[in-house]
């Protein structure tokens, strides 16, 4: 699937990447939030979700945010929030890994993209953050509750209310991003990363990244129900299977 606004190549059969091809600087329209999340959907429908790696065209640009000429259409406005914070569910439950190639900004929606990634890999002359408040706007509010949760009550705050972008050195020293490459080689890093997220055990991957996302909202009772539920699913997979049993192997021939 090709659009002017957003490139989808298939890398390989178990790989795809998704680029936000929108000059100058990749924002997000309700438009392009509606086809993204209708190639996720496609993705997802598949009997094994690919790994997908999201990018933004150019080297100074991932992704600026929402398109901010939509916000005068109050009632447009609205609407693409609601579609937004669909999308940030639909990539957060995604059953395949998911890595962003972050070059450039990656601000307001793009920074809460990245959040939801589950590995990112960013260019030195990356810049990330919120900077909605000095624009007379306002973050996805779960963007907000996933910046608490993944960097940290305090530098999330830090983040949310001065407005202030960080460098990629700083991003990576509070978790917003994985690794730091250099221009030219971030994007093949990322396929890399990806393929070796897909070599793992595809029904633990997605049970574990289920699992992460769930369970700050679960009691201890609704957590061992999920954890006995993953169970039963992974101990008839023959593969997890074969896995414990070279890993067992393997333990029997140090101890002897």
């Amino acid at each position: 699937m090709n659009t002017d606004e957003l490139i989808l190549t298939n890398l390989d059969a178990g790989l795809v990447q998704i680029t936000i091809n929108r000059p100058p600087a990749n924002a997000l329209s309700a438009p392009l939030i509606t086809a993204l999340m209708s190639i996720f959907s496609e993705l997802s429908r598949q009997s094994t979700p690919p790994g997908v790696v999201l990018t933004g065209a150019g080297e100074k640009f991932f992704c600026a945010g929402g398109d901010i000429n939509e916000v005068a259409n109050h009632a447009l406005a609205v609407s693409r929030m609601e579609d937004f914070n669909a999308f940030l569910c639909q990539i957060e439950q995604y059953p395949g890994p998911l890595v962003c190639a972050v070059n450039g900004y990656a601000v307001g929606a793009g920074f809460e993209i990245v959040l939801h990634a589950d590995y990112v890999i960013a260019s030195p002359q990356s810049r990330l953050g919120f900077p909605e408040i000095n624009h007379g706007l306002l973050p996805a509010a779960k963007g907000m509750r996933q910046a608490a949760s993944l960097l940290g009550y305090r530098a999330a705050r830090s983040l949310l209310f001065s407005g202030s972008l960080i460098s990629a050195e700083h991003a990576l020293a509070i978790g917003a991003v994985d690794a730091i490459a250099k221009p030219e080689d971030r994007l093949a890093q990322a396929i890399v990363k990806c393929r070796q997220l897909c070599d793992k055990d595809r029904q633990l991957f997605g049970a574990i990244k289920n699992t992460l996302r769930r369970s700050p909202q679960m009691t201890d009772d609704a957590l061992l129900q999920l954890t006995l539920s993953d169970l039963r699913g992974y101990l008839d997979n023959p593969k997890t299977a074969d896995a414990r049993a070279h890993f067992l192997a393997r333990n029997k021939k140090v101890e002897s």
